[in-house]
């Protein structure tokens, strides 16, 4: 198996970083989307974090990645059904959802093996079981066809996964952080996949020629001799770690005080931000972010660092407004601190 790259080796790209980190802190935030030029890293940081990741228990033979510490109504059915459940630490799933993949492959559908050896009709678990509690990554997201959409959506929407067909019921959690990356020049993200996603980033080709440098010196170090790079970044892999493990664990301790919540409903309405999804979602960014900080209380420093990727891509597009929705934000957020 490849080895990642490490995340604390990745140079420069510190939006992109901070958003992931965000996410999986707080899957509720809604995933990461990472548009951007070609070879900027993108797909490098979303499994470098992924293997940054503390394990997580799991009911040992379970394909649905069930918490043995989930309520009733969490549980797939043969979990919920069994008496004894014996549990396992296992890494944080990474599943790949590739272009090409059929709707059978990724909600699940009958299992043909089962079902013409022994008669049985049963259910063959698709991508997004094996996502549950996990990443769902999608390369070139834009490029998704229309009804695996569809699809997600539903999931997303819901937490979970119903499968009505050849037969079969079948109902399974289904809840992950999902992280897509691609080219904008490709071609535009549906309205409704793109409100689903949390933060959006904006991931551009470095300017610099130090950066530049920097890259490839990195890059190339780690292609000549991965174990040793990996070694070399251990002790800052280890701290980041660490760090996102109390963070997760601190989450629901920490404070948002009134005055943020009205800072956010305000930044929303200068906007003109449509629904409510915007505040939700500011407030838990700035939640998550002051855990990693190790804070119990949430402040106006961390509303203010992630609202460029939490409401980019919510504004509507003004043809007579030639500023980009970054600027937009940035001018909300002065006003606000006025």
């Amino acid at each position: 198996m490849a080895k990642a790259f490490p995340f604390t080796a990745i140079v420069g790209q510190d939006d992109m970083k901070t958003a992931l980190l965000v996410a999986a802190v707080d899957p509720t935030i809604g995933g990461v989307l990472v548009f951007g030029d070609r070879g900027t890293g993108k797909s490098t940081a979303i499994r470098a974090l992924a293997a940054l990741m503390p394990k997580i228990p799991m009911i040992d033979g379970c394909s649905f990645n069930c918490d043995p510490e989930a309520p009733a109504r969490d549980l797939c059915p043969r979990c919920l059904a069994s008496d004894t459940r014996r549990t396992r630490s296992a890494p944080i799933p990474v599943v790949d959802l590739p272009l090409g993949a059929t709707e059978d492959r990724v909600i699940g559908a009958l299992d043909l093996e089962r079902a013409l050896h022994d008669g049985e009709k049963a259910f063959e678990p698709g991508l997004l079981a094996r996502a549950h509690r996990g990443f769902l990554y999608i390369d070139e997201v834009n490029l998704l066809e229309d009804h695996i959409v569809d699809s997600l959506l539903d999931v997303a929407a819901s937490g979970e996964n119903v499968v009505e067909r050849e037969g079969l019921s079948v109902r399974h959690p289904a809840r992950f952080v999902l992280v897509g990356s691609g080219n904008p020049e490709e071609g535009e993200l549906r309205p409704q996949l793109l409100d689903r996603f949390g933060l959006s980033v904006e991931v551009r080709t470095p300017q610099d020629v130090a950066t530049r440098v920097d890259i490839v010196r990195q890059r190339d170090a780690f292609e000549r001799d991965p174990d040793a790079f990996i070694k070399k970044q251990a002790r800052k892999e280890g701290r980041v770690r660490r760090q996102l493990q109390t963070a997760r664990e601190i989450l629901d301790e920490v404070e948002v005080p009134p005055d943020l919540l009205e800072s956010a409903a305000t930044l929303c309405l200068a906007l003109g931000t449509d629904g409510l999804r915007g505040e939700l979602t500011l407030i838990r960014t700035a939640r998550a972010r002051a855990a990693l900080q190790g804070r119990r209380k949430a402040d106006l420093d961390d509303l203010r660092a992630l609202a460029p990727s939490v409401l980019r891509h919510r504004l509507r597009r003004d043809p007579l407004d030639e500023s980009g929705s970054t600027v937009r934000i940035d001018k909300a957020i002065a006003e606000l601190e006025a």
